[in-house]
């Protein structure tokens, strides 16, 4: 099987802008895929490329080994977008039974209508509905071809803790099943929990890819904190303001805080010098995120997590 989605030296540009520079990358059937950057890394760009909305300068895109239009119309593939795509007027049920109508074949409307988790708002007129709730509507609309390819842009805005936490149990449910996912999200502790993959895209380039422990692993500065001495406490902390690796140092009473790159170094320094209450923490994947994607982070030159190279020269 071919993979669900090939990009191959991607490139898109809006006059002097390159919003996306020469981008490959290869997602596998059944990966569940965050897709992060800042605003105008180029996130939204590269969407509307895969789904056939805007071609690329230079490169091409293939989704499941076809022209991403073709796969369109086939309906292997279905988007969830932010706004957009709803009449106010009509229910519910009559926006899914509308929509499901367009294709040669769908699933049945009340089972996407229990899948998205508005069955109970099914004769409620759309423009009465929650921006949650116009979100599963948006979600209901985009499984009914039973696509391989569901890409998500923001999917859960407007929903409550427990929407959120049952949309991605279906998603989840889908991509056991063999369903790919791709999507963008400002709520990092969703690709933190659901993504099998996240890739980190800043100035239409990767700057990371990989799971999100290995993403987390690129900030590589750890917080290192313990309880001073009651005394040498002053040239102790100068001894580990001096240290190779130390970013910053923090101290509050006799509480000190420092961020450092070699955290095993710090932490003997301070077992030395009669420190208590130690602690190592290791950084989020926001951490990594503003690390990655600021304009003086890293852009690592690795393999992708499916060994293909993730950009030219990033």
């Amino acid at each position: 099987m071919p993979p669900a989605v090939t990009l191959d030296h991607l490139t898109k540009s809006f006059g002097d802008l390159k919003a996306v520079d020469d981008i490959d990358l290869r997602i596998r059937p059944g990966e569940v895929v965050a897709f992060l950057g800042p605003n105008g890394a180029g996130k939204t760009t590269t969407v509307d490329m895969l789904l056939g909305l805007s071609r690329p300068d230079e490169g091409s895109v293939e989704i499941f080994g076809m022209p991403p239009r073709r796969a369109v119309s086939r309906g292997l593939v279905s988007s969830v977008m932010q706004t957009g795509g709803l009449l106010d007027d009509l229910t519910v049920r009559e926006t899914v039974e509308y929509t499901s109508a367009v294709f040669a074949s769908s699933l049945d409307v009340d089972v996407v209508l229990k899948r998205a988790g508005i069955s109970g708002i099914a004769n409620s007129v759309v423009k009465k509905c929650s921006g949650g709730q116009k979100q599963r509507l948006r979600f209901a609309m985009a499984l009914l071809p039973d696509p391989a390819l569901i890409v998500l842009d923001e999917p859960t805005t407007g929903m409550d803790v427990t929407g959120r936490r049952d949309f991605w149990h279906e998603m989840r449910a889908d991509a056991l099943h063999g369903k790919t996912i791709l999507f963008a999200t400002h709520y990092l502790e969703e690709a933190d929990e659901f993504a099998d993959r996240v890739i980190l895209v800043s100035s239409g380039r990767i700057v990371a890819d990989g799971p999100a422990h290995e993403i987390r692993a690129m900030a590589s500065a750890k917080t290192v904190s313990a309880t001073l001495p009651a005394s040498g406490a002053d040239d102790l902390i100068t001894l580990l303001r001096g240290l190779a690796g130390v970013e910053s140092v923090d101290v509050q009473g006799r509480r000190l805080k420092m961020r450092t790159t070699d955290s095993d170094s710090a932490a003997r320094t301070m077992f030395d010098h009669a420190c208590t209450e130690l602690e190592i923490t290791s950084h989020s994947l926001e951490d990594a995120f503003i690390s990655l994607t600021s304009s003086n982070g890293p852009t690592p030159n690795g393999p992708t997590s499916n060994g293909t190279p993730t950009s030219k020269g990033a």
